[in-house]
């Protein structure tokens, strides 16, 4: 199911969260509303974590994970990067990386199973990818752009890239990550498609300005359609 929601006013959902199948994070901030929209939705299976990285709300663009695993930068504090782990189940390994491009969540994009990275990541990066989130890596540009966090939200049953992608790399694409992906936008016209949502398996949230027109492209590159009858997978039942 996929979910409107704004964070004090700005519909850029994936800047002020992290979503996966097995834990939520949720900036702190004055808005509970925005926790309670997560809490409501997806609380009573994964934990939602109220937290902040680096000192700073931007904890979607600093950060990047799966079921498997959580990297966080350099600059994360040893009292976050204690609240965090102390927060999240325990197979879940969580590690703070060393790389100058810090605002993992820019640079990585993945899903369970494979990620996608900037060309110019760290190779020591990309072994710690490889190692904490259990993926295959691939160093990739999506619509030519080097940020592929930012212009493209995937999960382990689709994504959606940014409009610009040709039908070419969204094929190669789609064929290095064993999922279906759609061209398309997010919160009225914008590319910016990791920034403006997060998606698991079974929930997305998008922000507010998100048309009825995107919110069923997202409901139905990302399965959802299908789950109408069972909020939850069968793994989670």
């Amino acid at each position: 199911m996929a979910v409107r929601a704004q964070y004090e006013g700005s519909n850029e959902i994936g800047v002020f969260a992290k979503l996966t199948n097995t834990y939520c994070l949720a900036a702190l901030g004055a808005s509970e509303n925005f926790y309670s929209v997560f809490e409501s939705e997806v609380g009573e299976v994964i934990p939602v974590v109220h937290c902040s990285i680096a000192e700073s709300r931007i904890i979607g663009r600093m950060c990047a994970g799966n079921r498997h695993g959580l990297l966080l930068p350099n600059s994360t504090t040893d009292n976050e990067l204690q609240h965090i782990r102390n927060s999240l189940p325990d197979e879940v390994k969580v590690v703070r990386v060393d790389e100058r491009l810090s605002a993992l969540g820019n640079v990585i994009a993945c899903n369970d199973y494979v990620a996608l990275v900037h060309p110019d990541l760290d190779r020591a990066t990309e072994e710690i990818i490889m190692d904490t989130l259990n993926v295959e890596v691939f160093r990739q540009t999506i619509a030519n752009q080097v940020l592929v966090g930012s212009y493209c939200a995937l999960s382990n049953k689709g994504g959606l890239i940014h409009p610009g992608t040709s039908t070419r790399d969204q094929d190669e694409l789609s064929s290095l990550l064993q999922i279906p992906l759609v061209a398309g936008t997010i919160n009225r016209g914008s590319d910016v498609i990791g920034g403006g949502m997060v998606v698991n398996d079974w929930a997305a949230f998008c922000g507010m300005d998100t048309t009825s027109t995107e919110l069923a492209v997202v409901e139905q590159i990302f399965g959802f359609q299908e789950q109408q009858q069972s909020f939850l997978p069968a793994e989670f039942l």
